[in-house]
């Protein structure tokens, strides 16, 4: 957007796109603010645009631009309080003689978009909590094409191919917020829809979310979602084996399980010399190795192709292969320093949601970290056009 366009805007005082803050002291409404403008209820097809260093009558606030404040507004993209993901630009600019950020966010590809499990709106140029039909309309906005692999509809599946009862008992109330819950006379059905779970009816069909994260048969649409491990007696892949298993099943147990395969092949030695008190060691951490294996299960193409994401447990490092390279934004430069980018968004919110996920962006230092502490080399990755590896090596 030219400054011509955004001065217009910002001397519109009843313009729904629009929203001024003299600071950034509530974040909270700020993004409530970028929400509202993701889900274009009215259906503007524009972007929406928040002021900040403008007072609500359009005078200028005199706020300082720093980088640290732009830096502040950046990073609410991907901090993981609003889900989908907003799109969303962060630039100063000297409007009618004043120095502001601006913020533009695109209408969302995939509402109803929530902050803290809320679905926010603009209602003319205040902001409010969708009600049940708003939350309708903006289901109904959702189209199946252009859509990212895990929004699409399987039309070979129908509902009957979710477990209910996962997303009843597991998923609803991590997603939602409890007063939401309480309020929320919707059928079964439409709460599938609002979450993503299924396509608009009135021919309701599970998305490939739906079947990653509920599904009771996930690998009977999507082959490639399972998890190879094999563990070796040995250092080399002709080596004899000495445990082999397919980890699959519905995101939730398949994460479950195989965090129990990691942690029962993690060996601890005991370590009485170098304190009075005896210290256990574990040859792996199993923070580095859950962070780096999510990873992959959020990242990886379930796309053209059927490859699982395998772990190939040696005698001296773990190998953790994942189908797909890099994605968007992330580069072999910025590879693992916070960018983020995601192939499957909403994948990676039902992963946040269910808190396998903490904060966005984190996954690969966190994973660093923890095996400097425990004594372990940094992890080695290994990055290719189809593929992605991470070479773990074993405490010496």
């Amino acid at each position: 957007m030219d400054d011509q366009e955004l001065t217009a805007l910002l001397g519109d005082l009843e313009s729904d796109r629009v929203e001024r803050k003299a600071s950034i002291s509530d974040g909270k409404k700020i993004r409530q603010a970028i929400c509202a403008f993701a889900n274009d209820l009215p259906n503007h097809k524009k972007p929406g645009v928040l002021f900040v260093g403008v007072n609500d009558d359009g005078t200028c606030a005199n706020l300082p631009i720093t980088d640290e404040l732009l830096l502040n507004l950046s990073n609410i993209r991907s901090e993981g309080k609003i889900l989908p993901f907003p799109v969303l630009q962060v630039n100063k600019r000297i409007l009618n003689s004043c120095e502001l950020a601006v913020v533009i966010v695109e209408p969302s590809d995939a509402p109803p978009v929530r902050f803290d499990g809320r679905t926010y709106i603009r209602v003319g140029p205040r902001r409010a909590t969708a009600t049940p039909e708003e939350e309708r309309r903006l289901n109904e906005k959702r189209r199946a094409r252009d859509l990212p692999f895990d929004l699409r509809p399987f039309i070979s599946a129908s509902i009957d191919d979710l477990n209910l009862d996962i997303f009843q008992r597991e998923y609803l109330a991590s997603a939602l917020a409890p007063e939401v819950l309480d309020e929320n006379q919707r059928s079964l059905i439409q709460k599938l829809i609002s979450l993503r779970f299924a396509t608009p009816e009135p021919d309701s069909r599970p998305t490939s979310l739906g079947i990653l994260v509920s599904g009771k048969e996930p690998r009977q649409f999507i082959p490639g979602f399972y998890i190879q491990f094999v563990r070796f007696d040995g250092t080399e892949l002709t080596d004899p084996i000495r445990d082999q298993k397919d980890i699959s099943g519905s995101l939730i147990d398949l994460l479950r399980y195989v965090d129990e395969v990691l942690q029962a092949n993690i060996s601890t030695a005991s370590d009485i010399t170098a304190q009075p008190v005896e210290i256990k060691q574990p040859d792996y951490p199993i923070v580095a190795l859950q962070q780096l294996v999510r990873n992959a299960v959020m990242h990886r193409s379930y796309e053209e192709t059927n490859a699982p994401v395998r772990i190939y447990w040696f005698n001296d490092r773990i190998e953790i292969q994942s189908p797909g390279g890099l994605f968007g934004q992330v580069n072999r430069q910025n590879f693992g320093q916070g960018v983020t980018d995601y192939r499957n968004p909403h994948l990676a919110e039902a992963m946040k949601n269910l808190g396998y996920v903490q904060r966005f962006g984190i996954g690969i230092p966190t994973a660093q970290k923890e095996l400097g502490k425990n004594g372990n080399p940094p992890a080695e990755f290994d990055i290719k056009d189809s593929y992605m590896s991470v070479i773990i090596r074993r405490r010496s």
